[in-house]
């Protein structure tokens, strides 16, 4: 495959008509300076503004990995790996971190990707093991890194950073202000871009008053009076999480969980079930505050404050992102006084509603994926020629290495099953099941 680097073809691609005014600025600075950091708001479109220039660097006659993107989260790797995918440049990409098998790590690193992204654990380790060849990695992305430093992955940094012998561009991205940069990290004379003004203008804060300490009560009813909406109820703490969780189960509200601890399936299967419309709702830990390829949230609920300013930022900034509008609401007891950092003075009436209904769609799970050579089109055929659907029952297609989801119509589940279970989807034969 040849490798495009033409960026109205991946832009068309992507299904983007331009890049915001942010993006130009980054990408025109990361192709002619070595060292940049690139301080934006979270859902601005910072990936893309990196890849871009990054891309245009690669030299298709290497077949080594010349680029390294660090990030803190195995979500986010995953992200960042799809992004790339959906570009379509002809260049092979693969994401490694914690809580994926050794082995797949070893398959995929068979045939070296020309960018390699992983978590920091992940990419020390395989450094130890001499997994790669590092001399021709030139290019390094910090994605996120004051929350990659910040989650422990200091030293892991450190000796990922002495085995780079070639290093010319370093990049790093953050979508908090002042935060010190290592000195491990070489940053020398950086261009900085700061785009992190003015980034709430458009977001509304309104708290919401508890009669009980016991706040899951008031929850139901606050998310009765915001009705359909896609947001994300924020905890501090799994416990809280899971007593939260158990309250909407009671009261027939779904929703999915997000938060560190979580096996890797199961955190991948909440998100994609976020997207793809079978919840609306998740309960998560500061974990969801960034870079998560979710969809436009229409609002955050804080059900616990964070005690610190900067993630009350980053957790309001999964909403009102760039040119859009939405609402952060503080459910905080009626006795409890609010954080200094926390100015909003609106209190809003809960008007009596009715409870939240299922969402109409629910999520199909496909036991094979880009490895067996299926897209998204072959899935979409089968499922309306084989199982009868209309393109009105037929919801988001996501495909994975090794399986797919699809939405399907409430009513038409088990007639897909009953339908497509054991049937053959070009040379493999898979199983279809709901999650």
């Amino acid at each position: 495959m040849s490798a495009c680097k033409n960026q109205a073809n991946i832009l068309a691609k992507l299904k983007i008509e331009a890049l915001n005014a942010m993006q130009v600025e980054a990408r025109n600075a990361i192709s002619n300076n070595p060292n940049v950091v690139l301080l934006s708001p979270t859902g601005s479109g910072k990936t893309l503004a990196v890849l871009l220039p990054i891309i245009q660097s690669l030299d298709p006659k290497i077949d080594e990995i010349q680029t390294l993107i660090l990030v803190p989260s195995r979500e986010l790797a995953i992200q960042i790996e799809q992004v790339l995918r959906d570009m379509g440049t002809g260049f092979k990409v693969n994401a490694i971190y914690g809580g994926r098998s050794g082995n797949k790590d070893k398959e995929d690193l068979k045939h070296r990707p020309a960018i390699l992204i992983g978590t920091p654990g992940r990419i020390a380790d395989r450094i130890r093991r001499k997994s790669f060849a590092l001399d021709h990695i030139t290019t390094l992305v910090l994605d996120e890194f004051d929350k990659s430093l910040e989650v422990g992955f200091e030293e892991e940094m450190r000796e990922i950073m002495r085995a780079l012998p070639n290093l010319r561009q370093r990049i790093l991205t953050s979508a908090t202000q002042g935060v010190d940069v290592p000195s491990f990290v070489g940053l020398q004379s950086p261009t900085v871009l700061d785009f992190l003004q003015d980034t709430t203008s458009k977001l509304k804060i309104q708290r919401i008053l508890s009669p009980d300490k016991d706040k899951r009560e008031t929850l139901v009813q606050a998310l009765s009076h915001i009705g359909h909406q896609p947001g994300i109820i924020f905890c501090n703490f799994k416990e809280t999480i899971e007593r939260v969780s158990a309250h909407l189960e009671q009261n027939d509200i779904p929703h999915g969980c997000f938060f560190g601890g979580m096996e890797q399936t199961d955190r991948e299967r909440t998100l994609i079930k976020f997207r793809n419309g079978t919840h609306q709702l998740i309960i998560a830990t500061d974990l969801a505050a960034r870079g998560l390829d979710i969809p436009e949230i229409k609002f955050i609920l804080h059900y616990q404050l964070p005690p610190r300013e900067e993630e009350f930022i980053h957790r309001n900034g999964r909403t009102a992102r760039m040119n859009a509008e939405g609402t952060a609401y503080l459910l905080v007891w009626e006795n409890d006084p609010l954080p200094p950092y926390i100015t909003a003075k609106q209190v809003l009436k809960l008007k009596p509603a009715e409870r939240l209904k299922p969402s109409p769609w629910r999520t199909l799970f496909i036991s094979g994926g880009r490895k067996d050579k299926i897209s998204k089109g072959d899935i979409a055929g089968i499922f309306m020629k084989q199982a009868g659907l209309t393109k009105d029952e037929l919801g988001i297609i996501e495909i994975k290495q090794d399986c797919a989801f699809v939405a399907v119509k409430h009513s038409k589940v088990q007639s897909v099953i009953q339908a497509l279970d054991n049937t053959r989807m070009k040379t493999k034969k898979v199983r279809v099941s709901e999650i």
